[in-house]
């Protein structure tokens, strides 16, 4: 007896990332209300499943909706502002005072929206953000059908958003009592970062993490500087001084972790940490290079963030892959470090665990939310294919993803946005780069 589902889909390979080391070949997936019922050889799909639609990949790999641990999503309306320069002087000297007179909760919403259509265009289906005006990024990320890690912003200095920390603080809490009853949203704690935030502001964070179970999503160790002004600050460097406070532990998002020691790579590991690697901003914007193959060596999870695209300039977590992978060969001279599948783990899974949402994404497993992309080989281009897994990192890119779902809905089909007009977004980022003149912020 045949058992009635939403949607099969029939793929010619699958990478499921959960039993790793794993490619799968003219398998099926079944879904039904959202989340994945099996994944079995495709033979037996149609004895066993009856679905309302079926979809067949025949020259295609089927992945897990990719995962980006660490975005500024809104700031995609400052791409391209003050290129080739370093980050503190990109901050203090060209965005910050961008920021200062143009963001918004239409800002917000806008620059967001366009994010996630550029996202999902690269098979991204889950992205941890970090910007002000939280409620505006979850409108526009509900209205793009995504699912987000909303960050809680904390300063203590003031910005349109919030006049200092408390108000940041409060004004974070009551968008998520707001809305956290939206099935795709998730929240994050977002303190900038250790140069930003003070021990009194951190202590409450260790506070609230604890008490409501939610990630610290912070930038760490992203330069020599930000240590150098630490040890001249307080003695230490800026991870010691977390650890003091005690902020460190499994629910810390690390982000870019370039400059660790192997005492602090022991560290974070052992707490149950995560990194945000993001390899493209780093190199980007000169700050060096993390030390994946140590991280990897002591079991340390990673995942892989594009950070915004004022830093990056694209939210491209294909190109990020195989840049991670490249240079975590590069920088160890051991050509086996982070292999393909180690490269794919980190674009789903570790990004997965790192929000604590391990059990509902970041694998083609069954019980979880069908979170899936898919990506054409229908290119000769890209012929020939013999290991899926190598070509998924080191030859295919975001304009060869066909399909994406979220929760079982196909937010992408053959390569075609679904319920996002062009026109519009033209027509917002159009208006917006009237607004925003580059002439005042000079490079």
């Amino acid at each position: 007896m045949t058992e009635t589902i939403d949607l099969l889909i029939r793929a010619r390979w699958i990478i499921p990332i959960e039993p790793g080391n794993t490619t799968l070949e003219n398998h099926a997936v079944a879904v039904d209300k959202g989340r994945i019922v099996a994944v079995l050889p495709e033979r037996d799909a149609g004895e066993r499943f009856a679905a309302g639609r079926e979809v067949t990949l025949d020259r295609h790999v089927l992945l897990p909706g990719l995962v980006n641990l660490h975005c500024h999503a809104a700031m995609t309306l400052l791409r391209g502002l003050a290129d080739d320069t370093p980050l503190m002087a990109w901050l203090q000297e060209h965005i910050w005072p961008a920021e200062g007179k143009h963001v918004s909760a239409d800002f917000v919403h806008d620059g967001t929206l366009l994010a996630c259509a550029e996202m999902l265009r690269g098979g991204i289906t889950c992205v941890n953000d970090m910007y002000f005006f939280p409620e505006a990024a979850a409108r526009a990320v509900a209205t793009a059908g995504m699912r987000a890690v909303i960050g809680l912003p904390l300063l203590e200095f003031p910005t349109a958003y919030a006049a200092d920390a408390d108000d940041y603080l409060a004004k974070g809490l009551a968008a998520r009592d707001a809305l956290r009853e939206q099935p795709l949203l998730h929240f994050a704690l977002a303190p900038h970062a250790p140069y930003t935030v003070s021990n009194r502001s951190f202590e409450r964070i260790a506070t609230l993490t604890g008490e409501l179970d939610l990630p610290v999503h912070l930038h760490v160790h992203e330069t020599r500087a930000e240590i150098d002004e630490s040890l001249r600050t307080y003695g230490m460097r800026p991870l010691e001084r977390l650890r003091r406070l005690g902020i460190v532990g499994p629910n810390l998002i690390a982000v870019h972790a370039v400059h660790l020691d192997a005492a602090e790579i022991a560290l974070l590991a052992a707490e149950g940490a995560s990194v945000a690697h993001c390899p493209t901003s780093n190199l980007k914007l000169g700050s060096g290079i993390a030390p994946v193959a140590a991280m990897l060596a002591q079991g340390l999870n990673i995942g892989l963030g594009t950070d915004g695209a004022a830093s990056n300039n694209r939210l491209d977590l294909l190109a990020e892959t195989r840049l991670a992978a490249l240079l975590a060969k590069g920088a160890s001279g051991d050509a086996s470090v982070m292999n393909a599948h180690q490269a794919l783990h980190a674009a789903t899974l570790g990004g997965a665990k790192a929000l604590g949402l391990e059990d509902e994404i970041g694998s083609i497993s069954a019980g979880k939310s069908a979170d899936l992309c898919a990506i054409s080989l229908d290119d000769p281009l890209l012929a020939p294919c013999y290991a899926p897994e190598s070509h998924m990192v080191y030859v295919a890119g975001r304009e060869n993803v066909s399909h994406v779902w979220v929760a079982g809905r196909m937010m992408l089909e053959n390569h075609t946005l679904s319920g996002f007009l062009k026109k519009d977004l033209e027509n917002l980022t159009s208006i917006w780069q009237t607004r925003i003149c580059p002439h005042e912020y000079p490079a």
